[in-house]
């Protein structure tokens, strides 16, 4: 099984690995730092390292959800050739660190509003959240100030485990009513920021809620009887 470097550290920027699968579409290690698509993050994109100096180009990270398996996408013609060797995994860090940065922003936007999650899509540098509201209380300007006040109040987060026993016998953890936590395999994994929010979540975030920065909400809109979708993005785009 995969080694997943990304789940225990997500500032490693490369590891050192074995390549144990290799075509032309993609390759698998037997360690990785590339976060593999899923729970609405993007997969990693980087390079795969050669010892010759070649670069394997990756251009996206893709999971095998019943096997576990993490398959960094390519197309290179010359790929096979280079099973059970030992590579470099670069992932393009720029792009991973603001990943992580939207994706803690939209578990404070998730504690904010009170009501489940529908939907959502996260990106460099924007994203957004559906809500299953009928009516929205709040505005957009005050939604916005809140939720820089908690980011500049710099939360930390922390990651612990629960059981799968445990977690169907504390539903109300689950926020998401669309996308489930990867139960089935003895336990899963929580997101804590501070004393804001908690709930099950298998991908990357910072360490403080301050690395964020000035974030900004740019419309709200209704789609559909019971949807409000509000979208978010970084202060300076």
């Amino acid at each position: 099984m995969t080694k997943h470097i990304f789940s225990e550290d997500p500032y490693t920027r490369e590891c050192e690995a074995r390549v144990i699968f290799a075509s032309e579409e993609s390759i698998e290690l037997d360690s990785t730092v590339f976060y593999p698509t899923g729970g609405g993050q993007p997969g990693d994109t980087g390079f795969i390292n050669l010892k010759n100096g070649t670069k394997i180009t990756v251009l996206n990270t893709l999971k095998d959800l019943n096997t576990g398996q993490v398959f960094h996408q390519i197309n290179d013609c010359k790929a096979p050739s280079v099973l059970g060797e030992t590579v470099i995994a670069t992932i393009d860090w720029d792009r991973r660190y603001r990943h992580m940065k939207m994706h803690t922003c939209l578990h404070l936007l998730g504690a904010i509003i009170d009501a489940p999650i529908t939907g959502g899509q996260l990106g460099e540098n924007k994203g957004r959240l559906d809500f299953d509201l009928p009516n929205l209380d709040l505005s957009k300007e005050q939604i916005e100030l809140r939720l820089n006040e908690i980011i500049q109040s710099s939360q930390p987060t922390t990651i612990s485990w629960i059981t799968d026993e445990d977690l169907a016998m504390q539903p109300d953890l689950v926020r998401t009513m669309k996308v489930k936590p990867p139960a089935g395999k003895g336990k899963v994994r929580l997101l804590k920021i501070g004393n804001i929010d908690l709930q099950p979540c298998g991908g990357t975030h910072v360490k403080s809620t301050s690395e964020i920065g000035t974030v900004r909400i740019h419309k709200i809109q209704n789609k559909g009887k019971h949807n409000r979708r509000i979208h978010v993005s970084f202060a300076e785009q």
